[in-house]
């Protein structure tokens, strides 16, 4: 039950129709900010999308879509707002959103402690999940204690240090069984936690994690 990373293909067709994709460069690079950039290149090609800056090792599978890799350099007026493309900009819809699954829950006394090195003790009796998505699928360390996940609508911090494969959240009182989904970041719009809060809390650029995430988690194209 690995964390999934969701491309959504109708989010980044809508955001690209703000910008006239026929004369302009999009950036490709970081295997397209983590979201894949054959996905995203195949996706766009019908649009218009005939150039690019991309990573040394698409040019190949570019090519095949009749599209050129560019030096943006030589092209800086031209060059896409990634961001605003991806949705990471917060005025466009996220094309990526990432979720991990409920592992299991249990009853967290006052003074017990949770993860690494006991870091965080419960101030009084809870009850907390273990999720699936750690620091090896993008999940940064600093988001132990400063950030949440979004269970059916309901945020739930992040407790304790984040661990390479999990994480631990803090559910209270409310219903979560095994197997339901938590959302790590998404569209605010349907209730998930926004990239860029990660941004505010690691003082890591959203382009930065959106790619450790690509690169490591399961990512699936919708």
């Amino acid at each position: 039950m690995n964390p999934v990373a969701r491309i959504r293909i109708d989010a980044l067709r809508d955001n690209a129709q703000r910008a006239p994709l026929a004369d302009a460069v999009l950036d490709l690079r970081w295997d397209a900010w983590g979201h894949g950039t054959a996905s995203v290149a195949a996706a766009l090609r019908p649009l218009g999308l005939h150039a690019v800056r991309a990573d040394p090792d698409a040019g190949a599978d570019l090519a095949e879509l009749g599209i050129r890799v560019v030096d943006a350099r030589a092209h800086a007026d031209d060059l896409v707002d990634a961001r605003q493309l991806y949705g990471l900009a917060g005025a466009t819809t996220p094309v990526m959103r990432l979720s991990g699954t409920v592992l299991g829950t249990k009853v967290l006394r006052r003074g017990e402690g949770v993860s690494y090195g006991y870091r965080y003790r419960a101030p009084q009796d809870t009850r907390v999940a273990l999720i699936s998505g750690g620091y090896g699928q993008g999940v940064v360390r600093a988001l132990g204690g400063a950030a949440h996940v979004s269970i059916e609508g309901r945020a739930c911090p992040i407790l304790g240090r984040v661990a390479m494969d999990v994480c631990v959240v803090d559910i209270a009182g409310a219903a979560v069984a095994r197997g339901e989904t938590a959302w790590f970041f998404g569209d605010e719009t349907e209730g998930h936690p926004p990239l860029r809060e990660w941004s505010r809390v690691t003082g890591m650029d959203v382009a930065e994690l959106a790619a450790a995430v690509g690169a490591h988690a399961r990512r699936i194209i919708e």
